[in-house]
C-alpha cells in the first residue's frame, strides 16, 4: 500500500461505514484501527497498512475534514509516543496483539516507571529490583515523577535483575499492570498546585515473564527506544504556525496594543522566529522518521522545546504586567493531561519550568547532542566496568 489515492479511498470507506455523526467515538476508533488507518506505517493487523509513514497525513486530512473523533492524544501520549513503538519493536506477537489496539483507541492509559529518587539523570543507576520466581518476577522499589500513574492501567517499567553486572547491564524491561496488588500511587503536588506527577511504590509486585519486553538483561537497550521516541514526541510533535506556547502571546500582542513597547516587540519577534524554526525542524525530523527509528536528533528538538517554552512564557508574563502575576486556581487536582494553551499565563510560566527536567534533563540532552550528533568525546566514566552492587551510593 504505497499510493495516497488508495489510502484516501480506504479513509472514505471507513467514514461511509461509520458516519462520525452517528457512531460512538470509541466504536469509530476501533473501526479505524481495524481498517489499518490508526498508524499506517504499522503492520497489517496492528492498526497499520505497512505503508509509508508519510501517508498518515492523507488519512488525517480526510478524517479531520469529516469531523471524525480522535483518540485524545494528549491524554494517552505516553502510550502513543513511548510504549507503542517499544512494543512494536521488542514485543512478542501476543503482546502486540493484546496491547496495541486498546492503547491506540484510548481505552487504556499508560505511564512510565523509569526515574527513581536516586536514579533520575543517571537512570542506569536504578535500584528497583526484579527477582525471578518461577514464571513470575517479584518487583520491589520506588519510582518517581510518573505522569498519569493515577489514571493508568499499564506501565512500562525497567528494573534491575542482576546487581552483579555493571549498571547499564543487568536491567530488564517489563509491562506492569498498575491495578496489581502491591502497586501504590501517591500524588506529588507541583508548583502549579496540581498533582500531575506521582511517586509509585512497588511492594512484592508479581509480573509474569510473559510481560517482559526484550531479553533478560537487555532492558537498557529496550529503554533507549522508549527514550528516543519520548524526546521526539515531546519536542517534535506536529503543530501549525503559531501553535503551542507562541500562540497565546501572539494573540495578546495583536489584541492588546496598549501593552506594547519597542523592547517587547523585538524580543517577541526573536522568539516568534525561533518558534517557527523549531516547528520546521520538527517537520524535517518527522520526515526523517519515515526512513527508520528516531535518533539522537530528537534530543536537540526536546532541548529547543524546553528553552522556548520557558522564554516565551516569561515574556508573556512580562507583557501582561500585573495581570501576568495572577493565577487562576491553586486547587489541588490530579489532572489527566497538561493543557498549556487552555490555561492562563501564570500557569504556563510555572508549568514550563518542568520542561527542562521531564523527558530527560537539558543537561543530559546536551551531552547526548554533543556526543552522538556532534561527535565530541564522551565524558570519562569511572563506573563503566564496576558491578552495580559495588557502586558508591
Amino acid at each position: 500500500m504505497t499510493d495516497d489515492a488508495e489510502v484516501r479511498v480506504l479513509a472514505r470507506e471507513l467514514l461511509a461505514a461509520n458516519p462520525p455523526a452517528t457512531t460512538a467515538p470509541t466504536d469509530f476508533l476501533k473501526a479505524r484501527f481495524d481498517a489499518g488507518l490508526a498508524w499506517v506505517h504499522y503492520p497489517v493487523g496492528l492498526g497499520g497498512l505497512d505503508a509509508p509513514r508519510s501517508l498518515q497525513a492523507v488519512v488525517d486530512e480526510e478524517l479531520t475534514a469529516a469531523d471524525a473523533p480522535d483518540n485524545d492524544p494528549r491524554r494517552i501520549g505516553i502510550g502513543l509516543g513511548m510504549a507503542a513503538p517499544t512494543i512494536l519493536r521488542f514485543g512478542t506477537d501476543e503482546q502486540k496483539r493484546s496491547l496495541l489496539r486498546p492503547l491506540w483507541v484510548g481505552e487504556e492509559v499508560w505511564c512510565q516507571l523509569f526515574s527513581e529518587p536516586g536514579a533520575g539523570s543517571d537512570l542506569a543507576a536504578l535500584g528497583t529490583r526484579a527477582v525471578r520466581d518461577g514464571d513470575d518476577w517479584v518487583v520491589n522499589g520506588q519510582k518517581v515523577w510518573t505522569s498519569s500513574a493515577h489514571v493508568a492501567r499499564w506501565a512500562i517499567l525497567i528494573a534491575r535483575t542482576d546487581p552483579d553486572l555493571p549498571k547499564h547491564q543487568g536491567i530488564t524491561y517489563f509491562v506492569c499492570d498498575m491495578t496489581d496488588p502491591g502497586v501504590e500511587v501517591r500524588p506529588l503536588r507541583q508548583i502549579t498546585g496540581e498533582a500531575e506527577f506521582n511517586e509509585v511504590f512497588l511492594t512484592d509486585v508479581r509480573i509474569p515473564d510473559s510481560r517482559r519486553l526484550g531479553a533478560v538483561g537487555e532492558g537498557w537497550k529496550v529503554a533507549q527506544t522508549t527514550l528516543m521516541n519520548e524526546r521526539v514526541s515531546i519536542g517534535g510533535s506536529r503543530t501549525p504556525r503559531e501553535g503551542g506556547m507562541i500562540g497565546p502571546i501572539a494573540r495578546t500582542w495583536r489584541e492588546r496594543p496598549e501593552l506594547r513597547t519597542h523592547d517587547l516587540h523585538q524580543r517577541l519577534l526573536d522568539l516568534w522566529i525561533d518558534a517557527e524554526v523549531a516547528r520546521l525542524a520538527g517537520e524535517r525530523l518527522r520526515q526523517q522518521l519515515v526512513a527508520g527509528q528516531p535518533g539522537p536528533e530528537g534530543s536537540g528538538m526536546k532541548l529547543a522545546f524546553a528553552r522556548l517554552n520557558q522564554e516565551i512564557s516569561g515574556l508573556e508574563v512580562e507583557l501582561r504586567g500585573e495581570e501576568g502575576l495572577l493565577y487562576d486556581d491553586w486547587t489541588m487536582r490530579r489532572p489527566e493531561l497538561v493543557d498549556f494553551t487552555g490555561r492562563d499565563a501564570g500557569y504556563r510560566y510555572l508549568r514550563s519550568k518542568g520542561n527542562s527536567i521531564e523527558g530527560g534533563t537539558s543537561e543530559v540532552l546536551l551531552n547526548i547532542v554533543a556526543e552522538r550528533v556532534l561527535g565530541l568525546p564522551s565524558e570519562p566514566r569511572s563506573d563503566k566496568d564496576i558491578a552495580w552492587k559495588d557502586l558508591a551510593r
